[in-house]
């Protein structure tokens, strides 16, 4: 039986870094406003005229190199994104020609901050298979562009970016258990309503999100299918190396770890940096583990994450 197993990361951050002061020069708040409220301080903001796919591009090449993979032996890409270049094509097929191959599967997937989980649980079925042996999966986002920077409430949250991995088959975990959840019944709670019709947007184009909503029943679904996946999997958060979660608070991660008996110590945070990035946090996060030295080979790993959807789960690996 083979298994799938991290070969590389890499990660990509948009130039230009937008500081909770410079926020407050375009809407009412403040740095300690926003600190107290989400533990982030700065977030990145794509450039006019980049798009998705030149993000999760520069976080691919980053990846191949790190994993010593060319990128014409990849025989998967899977791209998790809420935010694409267009509607159609996927922005994965973006992407495979700009990285200058082609032949292989290319697909998005979409389940907002918990999409790369989704991403990263589809290229492992297919490689557990045999349907691919190197898979390329991306997290990447360009929510700036999603947002009312009127409203206050949500233009301080979020940030642009990508994150990569690529997966290779090997005879050993790799990826151990995985639990993805949804409940559509939440949908009006955390959502981006507006779509293209009759030449124009139909429906808001602004994110839209009940914050309170959100964090209740973020880290109840967090806690619950953490503790379920290491159950499942016969270990106990003691066994947990590092959790790398989607950084959407600081208070949701403060929170769903002291559920799971897990010190925040064992944590990867780069929200205070980042900000939300949807589907590309997870990945970041990794990346930054891995290249600052924290997370080592053999390493046992939780990511877990919850977006819009409501979608959810829970992946533990070893890295």
């Amino acid at each position: 039986m083979q298994y799938a197993q991290i070969l590389g990361t890499g990660s990509y951050l948009p130039a230009r870094r937008m500081s909770n002061d410079d926020i407050s020069k375009i809407v009412d708040t403040s740095d300690e406003w926003i600190t107290e409220r989400t533990g982030i301080k700065a977030r990145h903001i794509a450039a006019p005229g980049e798009q998705t796919s030149d993000l999760a591009l520069q976080a691919a090449r980053a990846a191949l190199a790190d994993a010593r993979v060319r990128a014409e032996d990849i025989d998967l890409i899977i791209v998790a994104t809420a935010t694409p270049d267009m509607t159609f094509p996927a922005t994965a097929c973006i992407v495979q020609n700009k990285l200058g191959i082609s032949g292989c599967p290319a697909f998005d997937v979409q389940a907002v901050c918990a999409g790369f989980m989704y991403a990263i649980v589809t290229a492992n079925a297919y490689i557990r298979s045999g349907m691919a042996t190197k898979a390329l999966v991306i997290g990447a986002e360009v929510f700036s562009r999603l947002l009312d920077w009127n409203d206050r409430r949500t233009c301080v949250l979020f940030g642009d970016g990508a994150g990569a991995v690529v997966l290779g088959a090997a005879s050993s975990p790799g990826i151990m258990h995985a639990k993805l959840k949804a409940d559509g019944a939440y949908s009006h709670i955390l959502n981006t309503p507006g779509k293209v019709a009759g030449g124009g947007v139909d429906a808001s184009p602004f994110l839209y999100m009940d914050g309170p909503a959100v964090y209740k029943f973020a880290v109840k679904a967090l806690a619950k299918v953490g503790a379920e996946v290491l159950l499942e999997a016969g270990l106990t958060a003691a066994d947990i190396n590092w959790v790398v979660p989607h950084q959407a608070n600081y208070r949701i991660i403060e929170s769903t770890v002291r559920h799971l008996g897990i010190s925040l110590d064992k944590v990867i945070l780069t929200v205070a940096d980042h900000g939300n990035t949807s589907a590309a946090s997870i990945p970041l996060a990794l990346d930054v583990g891995i290249k600052s030295g924290r997370i080592r080979r053999g390493d046992t790993l939780l990511l877990e994450g919850i977006g819009g959807g409501f979608a959810w789960g829970a992946v533990l690996l070893r890295y």
